[in-house]
């Protein structure tokens, strides 16, 4: 499977209203972004094998607004089958890359009845492959599961959510979940800084070459991402052949300056994108005229660096000291032992039934929050942080 790297320059990003999940709604903002794009067909032919790269982070029912929605995955596929091709759900989400975990995402993401309905597959590889990657900046070598270059297109469908590491979680960081099981926890912690991190995951993107992204942006997640957050209603679907230009149309949508993500950040360094919105082509909103829809962003976002420009070592210093911690509240907690097990600096412990965490330890990856499905872990501030960052 290869793609054209100009593709993955593209400045162009469509956006389409699509106010519901009803399949009236979702039918006809498809036909709409397929149409701008030049057809379903230009991407997909015949005889072909798809691979639909959703986002399951983890066992959430489609209201909660943490994974792709089944209606809108159900649409694109029925539209693939319509061109005579064949279509794979997969991802890698948080945890091991077994049958027996991914069962039970299938199953409560809605994608084990999406698949029942229209004969598509789920991904029931586990195999992974190691790949040279010479052009990476991070990563001279990628390990991804197998069947992403089994296959002849990749078709990222994207969450529109913040996220209490990254800030903002969108197509690029979809594609995270490329990298199998337990390997993100490694990536994780080789590279706890979010601006290494964040190079790893443009790496991820270039390397992976999605001949298509698409970003469900019907009700999205605002606050306390990628899982914690509160619903969001937005009412658009977005797409573009670029990623990273998809992902600087919907900052700008949600009202995110591009310097404070630095997936993006890192894209710009590396001429994959313009350094803002007027470099982009952007059809269906006027984007001239347009007023963001303000989101709620983490707290962490505020807690990056002091408000002033410092010495690298002076800075690496408050960086320090300023960064948020994970708060694990025991009321909530069932101890289930998922964020012990997930936990890439093995930092946390289960005392009595409830997880507890060495801070000393914690490289503020915030891993813990996004895989609790029962909410019970909070990010928390110090004295200091919250008297300089009040925003």
């Amino acid at each position: 499977m290869e793609s054209s790297n100009i593709v993955m320059h593209d400045k162009k990003v469509i956006f389409t209203p699509c106010e519901t999940y009803l399949e009236d709604d979702i039918n006809s903002a498809l036909e709409k972004l397929f149409q701008e794009l030049g057809g379903l067909n230009h991407f997909v032919q015949t005889g072909q094998k798809v691979l639909l790269k959703v986002n399951l982070l983890m066992k959430k029912p489609p209201e909660a607004a943490v994974t792709t929605h089944p209606a809108l995955v159900e649409a694109i596929i029925n539209k693939i089958h319509a061109l005579g091709a064949k279509v794979i759900i997969a991802d890698s989400p948080g945890g091991p890359f077994t049958r027996s975990w991914l069962k039970g995402i299938y199953h409560d993401t809605g994608m084990e009845e999406v698949a029942a309905r229209t004969g598509a597959q789920l991904n029931w590889n586990f195999e992974q492959q190691e790949y040279p990657n010479p052009e990476g900046k991070i990563l001279k070598h990628i390990t991804l599961a197998k069947i992403i270059k089994e296959v002849d297109v990749v078709i990222s469908m994207a969450k529109l959510k913040t996220h209490g590491f990254t800030i903002y979680t969108g197509a690029v960081k979809n594609l995270f979940g490329t990298i199998p099981g337990l390997l993100k926890a490694e990536y994780h912690l080789r590279m706890s800084d979010v601006r290494d991190f964040c190079d790893m995951l443009v790496d991820v993107a270039q390397f992976v070459k999605p001949e298509l992204s698409i970003m469900d942006a019907v009700i999205a997640m605002e606050g306390a991402g990628p899982s914690a957050g509160d619903p969001k209603q937005v009412g658009l679907l977005a797409a573009s052949t670029n990623p990273h230009a998809l992902d600087l149309a919907c900052c700008h949508l949600i009202g995110i300056e591009p310097k404070r993500v630095f997936t993006l950040q890192k894209a710009i360094d590396r001429g994959l994108i313009p350094m803002d919105i007027k470099g982009l082509e952007i059809r269906g909103i006027d984007i001239n005229n347009f007023k963001p829809i303000p989101f709620k962003v983490p707290i962490t976002s505020r807690a990056r660096h002091v408000p002033i420009p410092l010495p690298a070592r002076l800075d690496a210093f408050f960086y320090k000291i300023l960064r948020p911690y994970p708060y694990f509240n025991h009321e909530k907690c069932v101890g289930c032992a998922v964020c012990a097990r997930d936990c890439p600096a093995k930092c946390i412990k289960m005392v009595n039934g409830k997880a507890q965490a060495d801070l000393s330890s914690c490289i503020r990856c915030f891993c813990c929050q996004e895989l609790c499905s029962y909410q019970a872990v909070e990010i928390k501030r110090g004295k200091l942080s919250r008297l300089l960052f009040r925003q």
